[in-house]
């Protein structure tokens, strides 16, 4: 499955290199038009980080998720600054078809564990975001000691079937996926809807995590700069 990213600041489509807010490209004032070109190359699903919620620490760009969602028949995934059960509430209710939850897991285990039991796991998107295979969290700015692998373990027997797991020392270096890391997750996890995220940077990258039985690729900075054609 592939699965474009849009990242939003200021209701603009950007996109940032590692995750810092300094090295941040606009690619469109729009983002609406870039999920309506998706949407006519023939994708069904959509990343949408709202990257102004994660620094926020609560959902800001509610109105992009609702305006893409009303306009497209894409299946939106929707993370970044959710971190009460309003926010999820406010999500869900502007159109999208699934959140991700990445820093709430870590901080706050008992809610995640509310938001699964709510809305079932077809709806909830485990987020992992690892550095050295820790876990990162509070959009990437923040490094605990939490093993990934001892992360997923606690998740996975908690029922969570979607996992979005980015590298991010690769994340908008376009030199590759953490394919090593992913080989890793998918033996002790098979049954994992694994969503591979960060690095991409040719066709070919993605054919190889196909060929390695990931569930979906998340592609941003490679489509933007004309590396991967959609």
């Amino acid at each position: 499955m592939i699965i474009p990213a849009i990242d939003i600041i200021n209701g603009q489509c950007v996109r940032l290199t590692q995750g810092d807010y300094d090295q941040k490209k606009v690619y469109n004032a729009n983002p609406l038009e870039v999920a309506q070109q998706f949407e006519a190359a023939g994708v069904t699903r959509l990343h949408l980080v709202d990257l102004d919620g994660a620094k926020a620490k609560h959902i800001v760009n509610h109105k992009v998720l609702e305006k893409i969602a009303t306009h497209t028949g894409l299946q939106i995934d929707f993370g970044g600054g959710l971190k009460s059960h309003e926010d999820v509430r406010i999500a869900f209710d502007s159109g999208a078809s699934q959140i991700t939850g990445g820093t709430v897991a870590v901080k706050n285990r008992e809610m995640f564990l509310e938001w699964l039991e709510e809305y079932g796991s077809e709806k909830i998107i485990l987020g992992a975001d690892v550095r050295n295979a820790q876990i990162a969290v509070g959009g990437w700015q923040e490094q605990t000691s939490l093993d990934l692998f001892d992360f997923l373990q606690f998740f996975v027997g908690k029922g969570i079937q979607y996992v979005i797991c980015t590298d991010i020392s690769k994340d908008g270096m376009m030199q590759g996926p953490a394919f090593e890391l992913y080989g890793q997750i998918l033996t002790q996890f098979p049954s994992l809807k694994l969503i591979a995220s960060g690095g991409v940077s040719n066709n070919e990258d993605i054919r190889r995590l196909e060929e390695m039985d990931l569930y979906g690729v998340i592609v941003g900075k490679a489509i933007y700069e004309g590396k991967v054609d959609i």
